[in-house]
C-alpha cells in the first residue's frame, strides 16, 4: 500500500497539498468558510489587497488566522520585474513573510506570464533570500530556468488565469513534474474538482486555486470538493494507473475457468 508524505517546500512541510487564495469571495465570512473546508494549510494573499500603511483599519488579514494559516504573499498585478521586486520587498517590510508566490503578468488581455522578466525578478530575489515561488506557463524550459535561478517550487498554469478551461497541455505537466527537482504546482485554469484530480494524477505536487472555489455558487461546498479531489488525485498517482491499451483487456482472465 502506498502512502504519502508531506508537501515540502523550501524544508517547511504541509499535510495539505491544496494551496489556495483570498481573492473574489462574495464576503470575507464566506471566503473563512471556504478555508476552513478546503483544509488547507497555505493561503496565498495578494500583497496589494492589504493596508501596509495603516495596520489599525482593519483588512483582509483580520479575517486571516495566521496561526493556522501559512500566508503567502504574491505580487499580482505587477507588469515588471521592478514592479514585482519592489512589491514583494514591501510584503516582507510590513511583517508578512519572505517569501512570495512571484508574478509578473506580461499581457493584460490573456494575463500570461512574461518570462524573461519573471526570470530576472526570481533571480533578484534569491539573492536577498526570498523564498520564490513563480507562476510561470506550462513550459518546461521556462520552468528548467527558474529552479536553475534558485526557485524553490515552480507553478506552472494549467490554463489562462479564472479560464475554468482544466488542464490544458497535461503532457507538458508531467514533463515539468519529471523534470524538476523541487515541488511543481499547478496554478490557475482549475474549473471543478476534476480538474484538481488530474493535475495530481499527473504527479504535480500540489494545485493552487482560487477562482475556481471563490466563484463557485457555494463555495464553501466547492472548498470541499476540491479537498477530496486534490487527496484523490495524489492516491491516484501513488498507485499507479493501468496502462492504455488500444483493445479491450478482459477484467476475468481465461486462464483457470472451468469449462461447460
Amino acid at each position: 500500500m502506498s502512502t504519502d508524505t508531506a508537501l515540502v517546500i523550501a524544508g517547511k512541510s504541509f499535510n495539505s497539498r491544496l494551496i489556495i487564495g483570498t481573492g473574489k469571495y462574495p464576503s470575507n465570512e464566506i471566503m473563512v468558510r471556504a478555508h476552513e473546508a478546503s483544509g488547507a494549510e497555505m493561503v496565498t494573499v495578494a500583497v496589494r489587497r492589504v493596508n501596509l500603511e495603516d495596520r489599525s483599519q482593519k483588512s483582509l488579514l483580520d479575517y486571516l488566522d495566521s496561526s493556522r494559516y501559512f500566508l503567502l504573499p504574491n505580487t499580482a498585478g505587477c507588469y515588471t520585474a521592478d514592479d514585482a521586486v519592489r512589491t514583494a520587498r514591501l510584503g516582507r517590510e510590513a511583517g508578512l513573510s519572505n517569501w512570495v508566490k512571484l508574478e509578473v503578468i506580461g499581457d493584460e488581455k490573456t494575463l500570461f506570464p512574461d518570462n524573461e522578466a519573471l526570470l530576472e525578478a526570481t533571480k533578484i530575489l534569491v539573492k536577498e533570500d526570498f523564498i520564490v515561488l513563480p507562476y510561470t506557463n506550462d513550459d518546461p524550459i521556462a520552468c528548467r530556468k527558474l529552479e536553475d535561478a534558485g526557485a524553490a517550487a515552480v507553478m506552472p498554469l494549467g490554463a489562462p488565469i479564472g479560464s475554468g478551461l482544466g488542464i490544458q497541455n497535461p503532457n507538458n505537466i508531467k514533463i515539468i513534474r519529471d523534470a524538476a527537482h523541487v515541488p511543481v504546482i499547478v496554478d490557475a485554469g482549475v474549473g471543478t474538482a476534476s480538474d484538481a484530480a488530474i493535475a495530481m494524477e499527473l504527479g504535480a505536487d500540489g494545485v493552487l486555486m482560487n477562482t475556481a472555489i471563490a466563484g463557485a455558487q457555494d463555495p464553501v461546498t466547492m472548498a470541499s470538493a476540491m479537498s477530496a479531489a486534490v487527496q484523490a488525485g495524489r492516491l491516484a498517482f501513488l498507485a499507479g494507473r493501468i496502462p492504455f491499451r488500444s483493445y479491450a483487456s478482459a477484467s476475468s482472465p481465461m486462464e483457470g475457468m472451468v469449462g461447460r
